[in-house]
C-alpha cells in the first residue's frame, strides 16, 4: 500500500478481494482516477465497488471499465452514470509497458484497492495479472490451510 494506515488522512475505499484468489498477481502499478465532483463526494461517504471492474489500454489511454460508484443523492440534476468509463493516469513509459503485457504477454489488468492516499486524492492500485486455472486456486487454498494448521499446532504446542 502506498501509506501506513495511521496517517489520518488515508483511507481504503473499495478492495477487490477475489482478485488475488482468480489471478496470480505479477506487479502492481499506482494510478490517479479522473472523476466527477459527485463521484468523489460519493466515494468519500463510501459508496463503490471494483469487484467486477478491469482496466484497458485503448487508442494510447487506460481505462478503468465496469467501476462502481453509487450516484451522490445531493447531486441530482449533475450527477453522474455509476457504471461509466473512467480514465486512470498514468505516465507514458508505464502505459508502454502495460500495453505490452496486455497485447504481447497476454497479461490482465485487475484494479486491487481504491483509496485515498496521504493527501486526500483517490488512487487505484492495479495488478498485473495472469488469470488462474482450477489446479492452481486448490494448490493456493490447500498452502493456506496448511499454513493455519501449522499455526495452530506451533500455539497449543501439539
Amino acid at each position: 500500500m502506498a501509506k501506513p494506515k495511521t496517517d489520518p488522512n488515508y483511507k481504503v475505499i473499495a478492495e477487490n478481494r477475489r482478485a488475488r484468489y482468480d489471478y496470480a498477481i505479477e506487479d502492481d502499478l499506482e494510478c490517479g482516477v479522473m472523476l466527477l465532483g459527485s463521484e468523489v463526494k460519493s466515494l468519500r461517504q463510501g459508496g463503490s465497488n471494483i469487484a467486477d471492474s478491469y482496466a484497458s489500454v485503448e487508442d494510447g489511454e487506460l481505462w478503468l471499465i465496469n467501476g462502481y460508484i453509487a450516484p451522490y443523492e445531493q447531486a441530482k440534476t449533475w450527477g453522474h452514470e455509476e457504471r461509466r468509463k473512467r480514465k486512470l493516469l498514468v505516465s507514458r513509459k508505464e502505459m508502454a509497458r502495460l500495453w505490452n503485457a496486455t497485447q504481447r504477454q497476454g497479461m490482465t489488468l485487475v484494479p486491487l484497492v481504491m483509496y485515498f492516499n496521504h493527501k486526500g486524492i483517490v488512487k487505484l492500485k492495479i495488478g498485473i495479472a495472469k488469470g488462474k486455472k482450477t489446479q492452481d486456486k486448490r494448490e493456493t487454498e490447500a498452502k493456506r490451510d496448511w499454513n493455519r494448521q501449522k499455526q495452530r499446532l506451533l500455539r497449543h504446542g501439539e
